[in-house]
């Protein structure tokens, strides 16, 4: 930028956006990363993100930054905090506004696309050296997965349309990095009412068939609106 103000005596700063997508494959936890084609921080990985158009909202352009350079669509993104540090970017003053989600990796098919080389999950616990300070954005989004899980459904996102309750388990053992009694953990679950079972059942191996799940709600829902709270 050449100047600091612009015409009308404002400060000059660019707006941009980006997400935090997570996923579980194979028992793990991962984020989605891509590396970068462009300076600064060329042939670095990093968040899904870009600067947001002069003609569109921060929301439509997390969801079109995050189509072009990964071949995900339509899916529910929900802003997580806005990132302002004077010297996060080394083009000059970026605030960005951050989103993170949670998918089922099997329901979307990965390609890199504008700007980056390539597109790839990562797991949480092992990440490269990321650009700017998107380190610290993933980091925050984590601690938030982890909180929302005590008194929202977002888990079931990371989930398949029919699962059992094993797998249910499952995920929310991998975000919150810990054991879970299992007893405990389908007694609180089933009497949120959000579960319905289904006629069908999953065989693995020499075990039990266990029954097939489906969640009732269209969307996330708060628990607290069901007077509910599920301390994990």
């Amino acid at each position: 930028m050449s100047s600091s103000h612009s015409s009308n005596g404002f400060a000059k700063h660019a707006i941009a956006v980006d997400v935090v997508l997570f996923t579980i494959q194979a028992g793990t936890l991962k984020v989605l990363l891509v590396k970068r084609q462009q300076p600064p921080y060329r042939g670095a990985w990093a968040l899904p993100g870009g600067i947001v158009g002069p003609e569109e909202s921060v929301d439509d352009a997390a969801l079109r930054e995050l189509q072009e350079e990964t071949n995900i669509g339509n899916i529910y993104l929900e802003q997580l905090y806005t990132f302002g540090e004077p010297n996060r970017d080394p083009r000059g003053r970026v605030i960005t506004v951050s989103y993170y989600a949670l998918v089922n990796w099997q329901q979307f098919q990965l390609k890199a696309r504008q700007r980056v080389s390539q597109a790839d999950w990562f797991p949480v616990k092992r990440l490269p050296e990321l650009a700017f300070d998107h380190r610290r954005i993933v980091d925050y989004a984590l601690e938030r997965l982890r909180n929302k899980l005590n008194y929202t459904t977002i888990g079931f996102q990371l989930l398949p349309k029919e699962f059992t309750l094993t797998e249910l388990q499952g995920a929310y053992e991998v975000i919150l990095s810990q054991r879970l009694d299992k007893r405990n953990f389908r007694r609180k679950m089933l009497q949120l009412n959000i579960l319905e079972g289904t006629k069908e059942f999953k065989v693995n191996g020499r075990q039990r068939p266990a029954r097939l799940y489906t969640f009732t709600e269209p969307k996330v829902v708060k628990l607290q609106e069901k007077g509910i709270i599920v301390p994990f």
